[in-house]
């Protein structure tokens, strides 16, 4: 322990660490792709989330992407896509006894205080790992609308009945689910491969709509595609936040002088086909979390060089950059050879203005503690709590304060009651709710993190803390638009 102080303490001061940012998000990925999950029964499954769910709180996790659809299937209950192999072991078999993981994971989370995003893969059909598909998948359905790539099926972005159906399979989990966010990743046309070709020239010829270069059709495949998702996803609830997690290239400086960051490696625009600035600059994503995965001095794709070409290029929404937990603890600092880079990492995401948070890949190494990682989330970085990010663009309107704070003794305990605000509509609604301790006398300032002992669901709150305090209970929107406070002095 006394060892785990010092090295935190270093940290502190290596990192020159300022004050805990109140508005950050704090996310981690919880896949599913990779079998973690697979065959596993019910209970077991349920009782490993609830520890992940708990730790990640602990550490200051305010968001969880869920992987729900990997390779068009589903780990929840689908009117249109098979039940996963990577929860139940065979594609198409329920689980059994039966349960909804989707909506499972949205009520922990909730419980928990934590945002939960439904993680879904739009064009991958059947990974390399699937030798056998379910009577009613997509792929068997209707082939003509896959095409093969690598031991993979491919939904084939160049036909727009593929752009209907990914739609029709977001827009059901939006309508049906209490999500608070629809994510996708960086699977768009597939990663190019030795030797293998996309079969799309039939598409390009029936669909080309007069545009001569065929890499220009399938960005404009893509395009056309995130937009229109963008727009179904608002069409039916506007406050679920469209994200995008895309490769952490853009564009190579030698691919395109004047804009391209300074690296070497695979580029979203000119091998993935996706125009990830287009999507930010028109506004058809709400957040956008670059993969940097790399590490600071890495010469193909350097750290540093990424996330500040990130900064400066996508900041007309808000941007999380994507941080690889292994890696970063793996590596030492370049300027600090007896640390690895998370204090240096941590230091650029507070020096660079539009990084507006991180998110984790991936859940279980933070967990497991991996190389401290979750240890000093939990003791430095992420140790006070904090809300969403704002988004004006969506809604700015602030919920009314809570009503009828008071403090009354139920069996032994001190619980803090109010009552909801009045609201009408999403706009006006109240969903959760932030609680702040002020010793007596002190000054209240709700823009000091450090003050914050509870983000609940709940209308009420136990009191634990002995002394005199003046309590403060603001109401949070869908949006996190924070009422003015409700205040309580209370002698315990």
């Amino acid at each position: 322990m006394r060892k785990l102080l010092l090295f935190i303490f270093a940290l502190m001061i290596f990192s020159g660490l300022r004050a805990a940012s109140k508005r950050e998000f704090r996310g981690a990925w919880i896949q599913c792709v990779n079998g973690q999950f697979q065959g596993m029964q019910r209970d077991d499954m349920q009782r490993t989330l609830s520890y992940q769910l708990d730790e990640l709180k602990k550490d200051g996790v305010n968001t969880i992407l869920f992987q729900v659809r990997a390779e068009c299937d589903a780990l929840y209950e689908s009117p249109y896509e098979p039940w996963s192999r990577l929860l139940t072991g065979f594609q198409g078999k329920a689980p059994n006894p039966y349960w909804d993981p989707l909506q499972w994971m949205i009520e922990q989370c909730h419980k928990r205080g934590m945002e939960l995003h439904a993680w879904i893969n739009p064009y991958r059909a059947k990974t390399k790992n699937t030798t056998s598909l379910a009577y009613n998948h997509i792929a068997i359905k209707h082939p003509e609308l896959v095409f093969s790539y690598d031991g993979q099926l491919i939904l084939n972005p160049g036909n727009p009945q593929n752009r209907e159906y990914i739609c029709k399979i977001a827009d059901d989990i939006v309508r049906r689910y209490d999500v608070d966010g629809l994510h996708i990743d960086d699977y768009f046309y597939p990663y190019p491969a030795a030797g293998q070709v996309i079969s799309d020239d039939s598409e390009y010829a029936k669909y080309n709509n007069g545009i001569k270069d065929k890499g220009d059709w399938r960005r404009d495949n893509v395009n056309v595609f995130i937009k229109q998702l963008h727009d179904s996803i608002k069409s039916i609830k506007p406050y679920v936040k469209f994200g995008v997690s895309p490769f952490g290239i853009y564009r190579n400086a030698n691919s395109a002088p004047g804009i391209g960051s300074n690296t070497n490696g695979l580029q979203n625009y000119d091998d993935l086909y996706a125009d990830v600035l287009l999507w930010v600059n028109n506004g058809w994503v709400d957040y956008l979390v670059p993969q940097v995965y790399w590490e600071i001095g890495n010469k193909v794709a350097d750290y540093t060089t990424l996330i500040t070409w990130w900064n400066k290029y996508a900041s007309k929404r808000p941007l999380y950059i994507g941080e690889d937990v292994e890696r970063t603890v793996k590596f030492a600092d370049p300027s600090n050879p007896n640390s690895n880079q998370m204090p240096a990492k941590y230091l650029l995401h507070q020096q660079l203005p539009n990084v507006d948070g991180t998110c984790l890949w991936y859940a279980k190494a933070v967990v497991d503690n991996v190389g401290n990682y979750g240890q000093v989330l939990r003791n430095v970085y992420w140790k006070a709590p904090a809300l969403q990010p704002l988004m004006p663009f969506i809604d700015h309107k602030a919920p009314k304060k809570p009503r009828r704070l008071k403090m009354v003794q139920i069996e032994g305990d001190n619980v803090l009651f109010w009552t909801a605000p009045k609201g009408v509509g999403w706009k006006d609604e109240a969903v959760k709710y932030v609680v702040y301790r002020f010793n007596n006398g002190e000054k209240i300032d709700i823009e000091n993190a450090q003050k914050i002992v509870g983000i609940t669901t709940d209308t009420f709150f136990k009191l634990t803390e002995s002394g005199k305090y003046n309590y403060v209970v603001t109401a949070l929107d869908r949006m996190s638009n924070e009422s003015k406070v409700a205040k309580k002095k209370i002698k315990l």
